[in-house]
């Protein structure tokens, strides 16, 4: 990432994308006689490409194999679903795109019925009953960009602001909807969390 763009815009950059590895291994954590994984994806995405090599890298670095499921709408959605039960998966991973919030009540849902283990990468879906996610904070990557804003409207050029990363990422846990799966989060899982829901 350049930190001079050289042109018109600049910007905050979220890294909802880069964090699959990141959300794979928390899911270990919590689920470590796991064997197979699987990802939701959205093909429409562009970024779908990057989030499919990191994720297949990291289940390869902890030997485990992961299978990736692809929808574009709620339909897509309920039927990568029954894809992913058949194919015994026991744990999933929710990659980045716009949307998977839109559906996070239709996601969270399918998971809690199939007894599936899922993080995602937006607390939202967690506050509607899915059960963990991490991903960039969003108030404080809103708040940098009102700054930037500000510092745009006082005269400076975008082309001189470097495009920023978040810094601050939350990492939510839902206890309620752990205990509805039959899963005692670890302490040291539990150590690692912005913010625990009962």
């Amino acid at each position: 990432m350049r930190r001079r763009p050289g042109g018109n815009i600049t910007g905050i950059a979220f890294l909802s994308t880069e964090l699959g590895p990141k959300r794979l291994g928390l899911m270990k954590e919590l689920v470590p006689a796991a064997e197979r994984y699987a990802a939701l994806v959205n093909p429409a995405n562009p970024a779908t490409h990057s989030i499919v090599a990191d994720l297949r890298a990291a289940a390869a670095a902890i030997g485990k194999p992961i299978d990736f499921f692809m929808a574009t709408n709620a339909r897509e959605i309920d039927a990568a679903f029954a894809k992913i039960v058949s194919s015994g998966a026991q744990a999933l991973v929710v990659g980045g795109s716009s949307l998977f919030p839109v559906r996070r009540v239709q996601i969270a849902t399918l998971a809690a019925h199939n007894r599936l283990p899922a993080i995602y990468y937006d607390r939202a879906t967690v506050e509607v009953g899915g059960l963990m996610s991490y991903g960039a904070n969003i108030p404080e990557a809103t708040r940098q960009a009102g700054v930037y804003v500000g510092r745009i409207l006082k005269g400076e050029k975008p082309a001189d602001l470097p495009v920023v990363q978040a810094a601050k990422f939350d990492f939510v846990i839902n206890l309620q909807t752990a205990r509805t799966l039959g899963l005692t989060v670890p302490p040291s899982l539990l150590a690692q969390a912005d913010e625990v829901i009962e």
